[in-house]
């Protein structure tokens, strides 16, 4: 277990906490919650051997998720980790606070598909959102299209050109495999089609009576769960016909390690066709949907660049690329001569991040981000300024719905510091309007964002977003939550749920301050910012968040028993990363559905498709490198802060036996009295999401040792 210790300084790693000695204070009545760890069988004889270094993995037996041995194990620690929440005096009101933060009507951004506007509807505290539709836009005659309590949660909704047919997406309540269901919307009933074995992050792509989608081959029945999913297909579906009918479209035998995902323009005249491999960029491909027309012409196929065809313009595809223009831009490419050398600029790159263009109401809708948030612009159709839209304050745009004949369209807009409001524009006048804006159960004006910049230890700069009380005086004695991603080229936008808890609003009101690091790994500054800490360089992203946490100490907006660390999914590992490298600067670390065997993560699922990200430990110069920093593989006996790993066992895209190993790991490592729990959970309602962010809340305050209101 020792062989990966690289580097890491073994005096940090012994320290106690700052903040350890006031734990038991009869000052604050914060006391040691006794834990007794269930026990994991540690098999010694369990070993890889990789470049001539055996690798010891005892806890392997836990990859095999539906055996009885994980099974108990996963449950006592439940019953261990509900037991010391049951503890913590305020676990009751923090929760009732929350339900005030949650209770305010939800809508999604309406979408027009046939005569009617879509939208997803909560009330507040309904158990699951659910779709109506209306006629006109003043949202007058609503009428139920699903129902969850009947149909399940519903996501990916995804709707016919014409509107008269709604595909979406259920999760089985036992595999938590995803299903695609059909709607009929002409006569408001549920069809009988089912479609099983979906790649849900490949999109559904509508032609006539059917669409296109793409999936995995039938698993044979003795796989063990979670098993790495290879080789999708495309497929063809025709409603009102069973799943064994449905039509190949394509697939590659020779390359187990694609993914597919399909989109047909808005014409229904190509099939867009994008495959994924194992790098940071995508080949493209589109099939002209005629009786007549061949099969798939290749338009690139080598995998440097991302390439996404936003709609097309008769034989021209508009394509919003990062190919030599790390901030992207968007071409203008002929179908009828796809080669490179007559491909045609619209949209050229400049100092901010062209995220996203749409074509709408005629017009191409250009979303740029600098400094993590947005600007929206309008173009003509040759790439012409026509307009800038001025947003209400600094935040972030997302889900624009709208069509390129209909000069009306709606997008969704949140700020770190309201709930997300719907707002329409008019692509004739470009004026924009209210569509909806919940009231507010946060009181917004007493706080503020503030952008900083810090350095990291390498020299580079680094934005910091900081929300706080105004008028905060930085004197060290507040307890700060920082939160970062740092994977994938996604970037942190300002987002009022960015947790997905509404954590936010419960620690600024509670004397805290939220501060979002914009690590390098994440899209903040375009492709070459995501690169940066991408492969080899991975370890760039954790120092770039360690740095932060020094920042914020070092100018006293904390200390280190007062400063938590929060991450998710690929932010989950950066989490983990820190709490294992650097556990003087954490009181508190908080990681959901994180990667931490970075030796193995392409085994399991999909994992293989973010190889790209962080490399393989086959290949010897990257096994130095995800060694040097793979959780699970790092963790000595040592002095580590407070840890909750929440985790859903029924997620598909990232394992949960990541979680699985790092706790018992860590576990058996703790050398102070401080918890390392697991709390497995799989909110699929409201309540549920609620007590979620009850236990994280609770978990945070009562290891920062301090008060709820």
């Amino acid at each position: 277990m020792s062989h990966f210790s690289f580097f890491i300084n073994a005096c940090a790693m012994l320290m106690l906490l700052t903040g350890c000695n006031e734990y038991d204070s009869g000052r604050h009545n914060f006391r040691a919650i006794a834990l007794t760890y269930p026990a994991a069988l540690q098999d010694v004889t369990v070993a890889d051997t990789l470049h001539g270094i055996a690798i010891a993995d005892p806890y392997r037996w836990m990859e095999n998720t539906s055996s009885q041995p994980t099974r108990d194990w996963l449950e006592q620690q439940r019953m261990l980790t509900e037991n010391y929440l049951q503890q913590i005096p305020f676990r009751r009101s923090v929760r009732q606070r929350l339900q005030s933060y949650w209770n305010y009507e939800r809508l999604t951004t309406p979408r027009r598909s046939g005569g009617f506007f879509y939208i997803l509807k909560n009330e507040g505290l309904q158990a699951q959102d659910v779709l109506y539709r209306f006629q006109n836009s003043e949202k007058k005659d609503w009428a139920v299209v699903l129902d969850p309590t009947t149909t399940g949660a519903a996501h990916a909704l995804s709707y016919a050109q014409d509107g008269s047919l709604l595909a979406y997406l259920v999760h089985d309540q036992f595999t938590g495999q995803p299903l695609v269901l059909l709607h009929d919307l002409e006569s408001n009933r549920p069809l009988l089609d089912t479609i099983r074995l979906v790649a849900p992050e490949a999109g559904l792509a509508w032609f006539q009576d059917g669409f296109f989608y793409s999936r995995y081959p039938t698993p044979p029945v003795d796989k063990i769960p979670l098993a790495e999913a290879t080789f999708p297909q495309v497929w063809y579906h025709r409603i009102g016909t069973p799943q064994t009918a449905d039509a190949l479209v394509f697939a590659d035998r020779s390359q187990p390690h694609l993914r597919f995902q399909v989109q047909t323009t808005e014409d229904e005249r190509f099939l867009i066709l994008y495959a994924t491999g194992t790098t940071l960029g995508n080949a493209l491909y589109c099939k002209e949907l005629s009786a007549a027309a061949p099969d798939f012409l290749p338009i690139v196929e080598d995998f440097a660049a991302q390439f996404r065809v936003i709609g097309n313009v008769g034989n021209n595809l508009l394509v919003l690329t990062n190919h030599e223009a790390p901030r992207y831009r968007l071409l203008q490419i002929n179908t009828t001569r796809p080669e490179m050398r007559y491909w045609e600029e619209v949209i050229g790159p400049t100092d901010e991040v062209l995220q996203d263009v749409r074509l709408l109401g005629g017009k191409l809708v250009a979303t740029y981000l600098r400094d993590a948030s947005h600007r929206v612009r309008i173009f003509d159709l040759r790439g012409n300024l026509q307009q800038e839209i001025p947003l209400p304050t600094v935040g972030s745009v997302r889900d624009w719905q709208g069509s390129r004949e209909d000069p009306q369209a709606f997008f969704t807009f949140t700020s770190f510091l309201a709930p997300p409001m719907i707002l329409r524009l008019d692509l004739e006048t470009y004026e924009l309007s209210i569509f909806h804006q919940p009231q507010s159960p946060f009181p917004t004006e007493a706080f503020e964002v503030r952008q900083l910049r810090y350095k990291s230890y390498d020299g580079t700069e680094v934005l910091l977003s900081l929300i706080a009380k105004k008028g905060l005086n930085p004197d060290g004695t507040h307890p700060l939550l920082l939160y970062a991603h740092g994977g994938q080229g996604r970037a942190v936008l300002p987002d009022f749920n960015l947790t997905g808890y509404h954590l936010l609003p419960f620690i600024l009101e509670n004397g805290g301050i939220c501060a979002i690091a914009h690590v390098r790994g994440g899209g903040e500054g375009g492709s070459d910012w995501h690169r940066a800490a991408a492969g080899r360089n991975k370890q760039k992203s954790f120092e770039d968040l360690q740095a932060a946490a020094e920042y914020l100490i070092a100018n006293n907006y904390t200390r280190p028993e007062l400063l938590a660390l929060y991450g998710t999914t690929d932010g989950g590992l950066l989490a983990g990363v820190c709490a294992v490298q650097r556990p003087d600067l954490f009181r508190v670390v908080i990681a959901a559905d994180g990667l931490f065997d970075m030796l193995r993560y392409q085994r399991f699922t999909t994992g293989w498709a973010r190889t790209g990200e962080y490399g393989l430990s086959r290949q010897r110069q990257d096994f130095e490198a995800i060694g040097y920093y793979s959780p699970v593989h790092n963790v000595v006996s040592a002095n580590y802060s407070s840890i909750l790993l929440t985790v859903n066992p029924l997620q598909q895209e990232i394992a949960p036996i990541h979680s699985y190993k790092f706790a018992a790991t860590l576990q058996a490592m703790q050398q102070q009295d401080l918890p390392i729990l697991l709390r497995p959970t799989a909110p699929s309602n409201t309540a549920e999401k609620m007590d979620a962010a009850a236990d994280v809340l609770s978990f945070l305050f009562y290891n920062w040792q301090r008060k709820v209101r």
